[in-house]
């Protein structure tokens, strides 16, 4: 997740009328909220500009969101089971089901076997993808969503969901101008 602090730092001075501080529930090192798939493109696009410029970037090379199927495979970090931790969830795995009432300073909560934080709960994580209700029939291999939509494809579950929303699996939809304090 990205945090209020590296949002605020690239979205500082920015000349599309967007808050450099958007979110809700307010802090540092808490993931940024309240932030659209729309306001996303602009962040990444000054992040890649400002990268790039200081040499941090390599040519060619870009920060992107990630499709639904890289946001899948990173999350399942070699795993089988409905978590990256197991099949059964608690309040001690993530933050989910209203058990604090509000984001949580990201990696909080241990790493999955890659050491990827905060994969499942906090806030809903945007991807690349246009959402589709179902997968195409038959195996395929790091598939792409359709090529337009009226829903962009949100994983991970948030700070608000049920436990079975944060399943590395389950996935959601969210129009591109949504922002919500449990989507970041």
């Amino acid at each position: 997740e990205v945090t209020q602090a590296q949002y605020e730092a690239v979205m500082t001075g920015n000349s599309n009328s967007l808050s450099a501080t958007p979110s809700e529930f307010t802090g540092n090192d808490r993931p940024v909220e309240k932030v659209s798939w729309d306001d996303v493109q602009i962040f990444l696009t000054r992040l890649n500009a400002a990268e790039q410029a200081a040499g941090r970037l390599p040519a060619g090379w870009s920060y992107v969101l990630p499709t639904e199927s890289e946001w899948e495979y990173a999350c399942r970090a070699g795993t089988t089971t409905a978590y990256s931790w197991g099949n059964s969830i608690a309040a001690s795995n993530a933050n989910y089901n209203n058990n604090i009432g509000q984001t949580r300073d990201v990696g909080q909560y241990a790493a999955n076997p890659w050491g990827f934080f905060d994969m499942h709960g906090n806030v809903w994580e945007w991807t690349a993808d246009w959402y589709q209700a179902a997968y195409p029939s038959g195996a395929v291999t790091d598939p792409t969503g359709p090529a337009s939509g009226s829903v962009r494809a949100v994983r991970g579950g948030s700070w608000s969901a049920t436990g079975a929303s944060l399943r590395s699996a389950r996935r959601s939809g969210s129009a591109p101008g949504t922002r919500s304090s449990n989507l970041g």
